[in-house]
């Protein structure tokens, strides 16, 4: 829940997948008033160009809080600003805690990453034999993310408005097929985590996020640290807001209390309880070292090579200027939010936003904070390449003439893009294309083919027209086929 899943496609292929190590740098030291002074013009600049109504932002060396700062308004209709107690909507920053609860039931016996789903689900499909728990939590189950627009829409068995109790959420899920044999692909799903908090329940004998208060967020004082609810009365709880096809900001939309409560990221969250949180990730009272290793090592697919989406349990292990980076980030409901973790720096840094994941990267803000806090970890700038394959860049071109002229441009996509494409998507994406083009220049400014991707090679370009620029992300698949393609705003770093 929620995920902006090509911007993390993106970073899985651009950045080289590491080992955890626990060998940890000296405690970093306070920030200066210079760095202070960087991070808050660098957040202003950010929020003023997206139009990001509130952000809260945590710097933490080993736990300690080194900055816990609110930016902007948490609720723009009651003019309430944002401050270190606000609390936000995590989306898929939420995996982490379900992956850890599932860590810590196999660490007492009551369960094995290595046991097949059907030992707790009895009336799944014959096929389900083949999916272990450890395929729900590195995504490698083959099992279709619910939450698409094939998937969730007006009539679809998983329409985000409809109340579902948890079997009839089990039922739904079971009716879907399964894409590839278990193991041998990675894809992201939120369909996996929704079913491991139906486990952890069948397990515990508790609800998930009952778990998750009692044996995580109870013992380590993470107080405003709870699943979401809409009836609650919630102190500091901020408002989520999305910007619409013509530009102007709205409330976020309301989905059914079903979908605000399954275990794939239905959290509140604030960067005051983020701290904690990371300061334990430091020991081993909650989880053993094995378990964390185990969370943050690459999962390896059944060809015995790492997942091409660098996804361990619950987390994406990476590198940013060759240290080592664990993090998540997250979307739901007009929030998006993002976790980045330097262990061997001793540095977190947590971004919090009340937007939409479409118009707020709070993962670029983190690296890039990382970067202000730490010199070592500055991003390297993005900066034109040769492009070596021109042809790539004239499909793009051949696309965009048609996408700005009205045409049906669906058959130069995959079958599986296509799909995802809706008329609403289709419309806003040549809005947002007609005022750089025609007459806009594009530069490459990287390219993968990411390993075990079935031929796909991901592009990242720019595209200029006088001030205006915007990044797309295209990929072709194996049979020249467009498998991918999104408009990121414009930025100055890599990450």
């Amino acid at each position: 829940m929620r995920i902006a899943s090509i911007l993390l496609l993106l970073a899985a292929v651009f950045a080289p997948s590491a080992p955890f190590s626990a060998q940890a740098a000296a405690t970093a030291t306070p920030l200066r008033r210079q760095q202070m002074h960087a991070i808050d013009s660098f957040v202003a600049g950010e929020m003023a160009q997206y139009h990001i109504p509130g952000a809260a932002i945590g710097v933490y060396s080993r736990g300690t809080i080194l900055l816990a700062k609110g930016y902007g308004l948490a609720n723009v209709e009651l003019n309430v600003p944002v401050k270190p107690e606000t609390v936000f909507e995590s989306g898929s920053v939420g995996k982490q805690f379900t992956a850890a609860a599932i860590m810590m039931l196999a660490a007492e016996d009551k369960l094995s990453v290595d046991d097949s789903i059907t030992k707790y689900f009895p009336g799944a499909p014959e096929a389900w034999k083949w999916i272990l728990i450890k395929n729900l939590l590195s995504q490698t189950s083959g099992l279709p993310d619910y939450d698409t627009p094939t998937l969730a829409g007006p009539g679809k068995p998983f329409y985000l408005r409809l109340d579902l109790t948890e079997d009839q959420m089990l039922t739904q899920i079971e009716a879907l097929p399964l894409q590839w044999t278990p193991g041998d692909r990675w894809e992201y799903s939120n369909t996996n985590y929704v079913l491991l908090g139906i486990l952890i329940h069948r397990v515990a004998g508790i609800p998930y996020a009952e778990f998750l208060d009692k044996r995580i967020f109870g013992p380590l004082g993470m107080k405003s640290t709870r699943v979401i609810s809409e009836r609650d009365i919630i102190p500091n709880r901020a408002a989520g807001y999305q910007i619409d096809a013509s530009g102007q900001l709205t409330n976020q939309e309301w989905v059914s209390p079903t979908f605000d409560s399954t275990a794939d990221g239905s959290l509140y969250i604030n960067i005051l309880d983020m701290a904690k949180w990371d300061a334990a990730l430091y020991e081993t009272q909650l989880l053993s070292q094995s378990s964390l290793d185990q969370m943050w090592t690459v999962y390896a697919l059944n060809d015995g090579k790492p997942n091409p989406g660098q996804y361990g349990f619950g987390w994406w292990i990476r590198k940013q200027n060759n240290q080592l980076l664990i993090e998540h980030d997250g979307a739901w409901q007009g929030f998006s939010c993002d976790i980045s973790r330097y262990p061997d720096d001793n540095l977190t840094v947590v971004v919090l936003t009340n937007l939409d994941s479409a118009h707020s990267d709070p993962r670029y803000m983190a690296h890039v904070i990382a970067g202000l806090a730490d010199p070592r970890l500055t991003p390297s700038k993005l900066n034109a390449i040769p492009d070596t394959e021109p042809q790539i860049a004239a499909k793009l071109v051949k696309m965009l003439n048609g996408l700005v002229a009205g045409e049906d441009v669906r058959p130069m996509f995959s079958i599986a893009f296509a799909q995802s494409i809706t008329p609403q998507v289709d419309e806003q994406a040549r809005k947002e294309f007609s005022v750089l083009w025609p007459g806009g220049s594009i530069e490459l400014l990287k390219r993968q083919t990411p390993q075990g991707n079935s031929g796909r090679t991901i592009s990242l370009f720019r595209v200029r027209k006088g001030s205006k620029a915007k990044l797309i992300v295209f990929a072709l698949n194996g049979d020249g086929k467009i498998a991918m393609f999104r408009l990121l705003p414009n930025r100055e770093y890599s990450t």
